[in-house]
């Protein structure tokens, strides 16, 4: 699990039943299945009504990621293509074949395979780029669903504090009625800006560097394959590629040199 991610949900919904807590509230006064019906309810439903129901189905899929620690090491994968560029100068691109059922990663495998049936590297750069660019573009509507939802939820909460309001104003004969009325309404709009800066937004935030990084690892890949079809020696793709690491990635790189 990501420790950042779990610590950081746990962090606002405790700061925050402490805040309620402290003075002198209790749970029981934010706990209002009406007013989570209506946010919940007309948010989701505002974002199907956006977003087809398959990119939506694929964006909830994709958020248990956020919670989830990365298992992809860039490093590793730097190995990786300079072990096949080490195996390529001594017995040709041929010999890869015997490796492509060991390559787990789709798109790595699809380049590697392009190279073993003899694909030119400038024609193998235009067809992986074409599904780079495809892959990306399909991705990037996941956090978009996300950032609507994070859009809409506070607005619909407001819509369920009005509607409450509404039914408040019909009991305008029982002061205490009306007080414990206007608490409950503006439960709502709690729910509708909880939700949205303590969850949505955030999830749109971290899928966008997952994706991101995901992107550029594609990026290593490809360049990785061409660069071994080209030729180049195993030590200078090791130097190429090192430079899609980020620093911390990169000194675990000079550690196990």
């Amino acid at each position: 699990m990501d420790k950042a991610s779990i610590g950081g949900v746990f962090l606002a919904i405790a700061g925050i039943i402490a805040g309620l807590l402290i003075e002198g509230g209790n749970l029981a006064q934010i706990l209002q299945p009406t007013a989570a019906l209506i946010v919940f309810g007309g948010t989701m439903g505002a974002v199907l009504l956006q977003f087809p129901f398959t990119t939506v189905e694929a964006a909830f899929r994709r958020m248990v990621n956020v919670f989830a620690a990365s298992r992809k090491h860039n490093d590793q994968l730097i190995r990786l293509l300079v072990a096949f560029a080490n195996k390529v100068r001594r017995n040709g691109v041929v010999s890869l074949d015997a490796d492509l059922q060991t390559i787990q990663d789709p798109f790595l495998k699809q380049a590697v395979m392009l190279a073993v049936d003899g694909t030119e590297p400038a024609e193998l750069r235009k067809i992986m780029r074409v599904i780079l660019d495809s892959t990306s573009e399909i991705e990037e509507r996941l956090p978009a669903v996300f950032e609507a939802a994070g859009g809409f939820s506070p607005t619909i909460g407001i819509l369920g504090a009005v509607l409450g309001l509404i039914q408040v104003m019909q009991h305008l004969d029982n002061i205490q009625e009306v007080g414990r009325g206007i608490a409950v309404a503006f439960v709502a709009t709690i729910y509708g800006v909880g939700i949205a800066n303590l969850f949505f937004l955030p999830f749109a935030g971290k899928m966008h560097i997952q994706l991101h990084e995901d992107h550029q690892r594609r990026e290593m890949m490809l360049e990785g394959v061409i660069a071994i079809l080209e030729g180049m020696n195993p030590r200078m793709l090791e130097v190429k590629l090192s430079g899609f690491l980020n620093t911390t990635e990169q000194h675990k790189t000079e550690r196990a040199a």
